[in-house]
C-alpha cells in the first residue's frame, strides 16, 4: 500500500474511532445533563412541586427526590447490565438513551403543585425512578464500550472519554442554567421559564439515538455468553467488586457535591448570586473536561494507581481549606476553590479504564455496574441531601468538606487494595 493509500486508512481509521466516541460519550452527555439541570434548579423546582417550597423543606424535598433517582441507579445497572453482557453492548446503550431521554422531557411538562396538589410530587417522583433506572445502565455501559474498542495503549484515554461526556452534561446544564437566569427574570424562571431545559433535552435524546444506531459491536468471538451475569460476576469477582464500590465513593461525592451541589451552596452559604455561581461552576467544568483527558492520557504512561491516591490524598488534606476559600473569597475565592476540586475529581477520569481491566469480558458490563452504580447511585444521590441536612443540623456552612473527607478515606483504602492495570492486556 502506498503512502496515499495508508494515509487514506489511517484517515478511515481516526473517523471511526472519532464515531465511537461521539457514540460513546453522548448517552452520558443526556444523563448528566438531567442530573444538573435539575440540581442546579432545585430551590426553583421546590418552589412549583412542594408545600412550603420556599423554604428550607422544599429544598429539601427537591433534593430528596434527586436521591432517589440516584437510588434505582444499582437497579438499572443490573437490568442493563444483564442486557448488555447477554445480547450485547450496542443494543443495552440504544435503550438507555431513549430510557432517559422519555422522562426527562416529561418533567419540563409536568404540573405543578399549585395545579394538581400532590399528585405533582408523585409523578415527578415516578419520573425520577424511571431516569434512574435507565441512568443505572447508561454510563457503564459506555465506558465498557469505550474501553473495549480502545487501540492498545490507550485505554486510559479513551476511558476518560466516558467521564468527559459525563462533566460535558453537568456542563452543558450548569451553562443552560446561567443563561436562563440572565435571559429571563426570577419571577418568569420560577412560574414557566425553569422547563425549557427540560424539554430542550429531546434534543440530546434525537442525536444519541442517532449516533448509537451506527454503533459496531465489540467483537465477542470466543467469549462465553452467560446466563445470569449478575450472579456470575458476584462469584468471579467478589473482591474486586468490593474495592471498586469503594474506588467510586470519592468520585461520586467529589462530583455530586462540588460540581451540582455547590452552584445552590454558593447562593445560600457565600452569598453569591445565581448568575454569578453558575458562572464560576461552568467555567471551572470547562477547565475540568480538559484534565480529564489529561489524567486519562498520562494514565497510560504512568499507570492508573498512582493519579487516583494522589487524588484521594489532595481530597484528605484539601477539602475543609478549599470549602472555607469558597465560604470567604467572594468570586475569586469560589473560582479558585472549586478549580482545587475540579484538579481531584479530573483525576478521576482514569476511573473508567481500571474498573473495565479489572474484570472479565463475559460479566464485565455486570462486574463493573454493581460497584459503580452503588457508588454513584447511594452516595452521589445522597450526597446534595446529606450535606444539605448537615449544614442545617450544624449550623456549619463548610460541613460538605467533612463528607469529602470521609470518602477519600474509604476511596483510598480501597484504591490499596487494586492491582495496576495499566499497560496490561485486557482480560478475555
Amino acid at each position: 500500500m502506498g503512502t496515499v493509500g495508508r494515509s487514506a486508512a489511517a484517515a478511515r481509521a481516526g473517523s471511526g474511532r472519532l464515531g465511537q466516541v461521539a457514540a460513546g460519550t453522548i448517552g452520558n452527555v443526556l444523563e448528566l445533563y438531567d442530573f444538573a439541570v435539575y440540581g442546579f434548579l432545585a430551590p426553583v423546582i421546590a418552589v412549583n412541586f412542594f408545600p412550603a417550597g420556599e423554604g428550607s423543606f422544599g429544598v429539601l424535598a427537591a433534593f430528596a427526590v434527586f436521591a432517589v433517582g440516584g437510588l434505582m441507579r444499582p437497579v438499572g445497572g443490573i437490568l442493563v447490565g444483564h442486557i448488555g453482557d447477554r445480547y450485547g453492548r450496542k443494543p443495552a446503550l440504544i435503550l438507555t438513551v431513549a430510557g432517559m431521554a422519555v422522562p426527562t422531557v416529561l418533567i419540563g411538562a409536568l404540573p405543578t403543585y399549585e395545579a394538581i396538589g400532590v399528585a405533582a410530587p408523585i409523578l415527578l417522583l415516578i419520573l425520577r425512578v424511571a431516569q434512574g433506572l435507565a441512568v443505572g445502565g447508561e454510563y457503564v455501559g459506555s465506558m465498557v464500550y469505550l474501553v473495549e474498542s480502545a487501540p492498545e495503549g490507550r485505554r486510559g484515554l479513551f476511558g476518560a472519554t466516558a467521564t468527559f461526556g459525563a462533566v460535558c452534561g453537568i456542563l452543558l446544564g450548569s451553562t443552560v442554567a446561567a443563561l436562563l437566569h440572565a435571559v429571563f427574570d426570577a419571577a418568569d424562571v420560577a412560574t414557566w421559564a425553569w422547563r425549557l431545559p427540560f424539554l430542550a433535552g429531546a434534543l440530546l435524546a434525537v442525536a444519541g439515538l442517532l449516533l448509537r444506531r451506527a454503533l459496531l459491536e465489540p467483537d465477542r468471538r470466543g467469549r462465553d455468553i452467560v446466563r445470569l451475569p449478575v450472579a456470575e460476576a458476584v462469584r468471579r469477582h467478589p473482591r474486586e467488586i468490593v474495592a471498586l464500590t469503594g474506588l467510586t465513593v470519592l468520585n461520586a461525592a467529589g462530583l455530586y457535591l462540588c460540581f451540582v451541589f455547590v452552584a445552590t451552596w454558593l447562593q445560600q452559604q457565600a452569598g453569591l448570586s445565581a448568575a454569578a455561581a453558575l458562572a464560576v461552576n461552568s467555567l471551572n467544568m470547562g477547565l475540568l473536561l480538559a484534565l480529564i483527558l489529561g489524567f486519562g492520557a498520562l494514565s497510560d504512561r504512568i499507570g492508573r494507581l498512582p493519579i487516583l491516591i494522589g487524588a484521594t490524598i489532595a481530597g484528605l488534606v484539601l477539602a475543609v481549606p478549599l470549602f472555607v476559600l469558597m465560604r470567604d473569597g467572594g468570586l475569586a475565592g469560589a473560582l479558585l476553590g472549586q478549580f482545587g476540586f475540579a484538579v481531584m475529581v479530573g483525576a478521576f477520569g482514569v476511573q473508567p479504564a481500571l474498573m473495565v481491566e479489572s474484570v472479565s469480558g463475559p460479566v464485565r458490563v455486570s462486574a463493573v455496574a454493581i460497584p459503580f452504580n452503588l457508588g454513584v447511585g447511594v452516595v452521589g444521590g445522597l450526597a446534595p441531601l446529606a450535606a444539605a441536612w448537615l449544614i442545617g443540623v450544624t449550623g456549619e456552612a463548610i460541613a460538605p468538606a467533612y463528607l469529602i473527607i470521609a470518602a477519600s478515606v474509604v476511596s483510598l483504602v480501597a484504591i490499596r487494595s487494586l492491582h495496576e492495570t495499566g499497560g496490561r492486556p485486557l482480560p478475555p
